[in-house]
């Protein structure tokens, strides 16, 4: 299965190369104009979108798993919204900031805000499931609201459209290489993935087999927290990717996250590519945000798991 989503991975790969509003044939290749647009423009694009996606994924089926909920993942549930708020508040406070100090603002807003989520939804019982992504949403809309609050008054609404609608049109070389930090974090969740695995067993249960809950959940956190942020500062947010994709590979892959890491990093990949290549096509020689693409499908996908999961309950 891995052998043949990479081969499809990398037939949109080649594809996403080739389609944009200045059409390109493989003879154009060899013409240092043609050329020139592949390495700066279409290839810079194209990783953009396997990173974003592989990353989302990976972050949102962790958060799933911390949350014990399937219904969750960090761009709708206050996350990604928070992300938004700490580039905002930079930049109204420190406009000249560099983009490490912008980076590092939104990292540390999305740990405020999914360590808040996480001390939200902790208390509630876990017969009611349902309960948790509501919360989620809720929080989530909150914070939002905050955002667009603060944008208004400093005048940023504009600017502010660019962190919470994510779109590829802008990845040129240089400018989409902060997600390598987050493809650097979502590879580091590996390491710990038999760990995370041991969570799923409740925490008593995880401490009783020598699990320092306390430091994994940590680690674990902050990695999703990085990846958000690290795509938000890029190119915008881009929800769903971490709901609809880990709740499809846990259908094949089951919660052993060793084994399923790999699966939803690809389905992650090829979501969010083949959403971008969609979103260059179906309007050209205009394009759709990926962020409405993908949203598109995803909000499908999460009333179907939202029916489903009321149907068990």
């Amino acid at each position: 299965m891995l052998r043949a989503g990479l081969a499809l991975l990398a037939a949109l790969a080649c594809l996403s190369v080739f389609v944009g509003t200045i059409p390109l044939s493989p003879a154009d290749l060899l013409g240092a104009e043609g050329w020139s647009l592949v390495v700066d423009s279409r290839l810079p694009r194209t990783f953009a979108a396997i990173l974003a996606g592989a990353g989302l994924a990976i972050t949102g089926q962790i958060m799933q798993l911390l949350a014990r909920n399937r219904f969750v993942e960090p761009m709708t549930a206050g996350a990604g919204q928070s992300a938004a708020l700490g580039i905002l508040l930079c930049t109204l406070l420190v406009p000249a900031a560099p983009i490490w100090i912008k980076m590092a603002a939104a990292a540390l807003a999305a740990l405020a805000g999914s360590l808040i989520l996480m001390a939200l939804i902790r208390p509630l019982p876990p017969t009611q499931p349902l309960l948790v992504p509501l919360v989620a949403l809720v929080y989530g809309g909150v914070i939002g609201a905050v955002v667009a609050f603060v944008a208004y008054q400093g005048d940023m609404m504009q600017f502010l459209g660019t962190w919470l609608t994510g779109e590829l049109s802008g990845v040129l070389r240089g400018r989409y290489e902060l997600l390598w930090i987050a493809a650097a974090a979502s590879a580091a969740t590996f390491l710990i993935a038999d760990r995370l695995t041991l969570l799923t067993l409740g925490e008593d249960a995880a401490r009783a087999l020598g699990l320092n809950v306390g430091l994994v959940t940590a680690g674990a956190v902050m990695a999703v927290s990085v990846v958000t942020a690290m795509v938000v500062v890029t190119l915008g947010a881009i929800p769903f990717v971490g709901l609809v994709v880990p709740n499809l590979t846990a259908r094949l892959a089951g919660d052993n996250l060793r084994r399923a890491l790999p699966l939803t990093a690809l389905a992650g990949a090829l979501l969010v590519l083949a959403a971008d290549i969609f979103s260059r096509w179906i309007r050209a020689p205009y394009e759709v945000p990926v962020a409405t693409t993908v949203a598109a499908i995803g909000a499908v996908a999460f009333l179907a798991l939202i029916r489903r999961g009321a149907a068990r309950a």
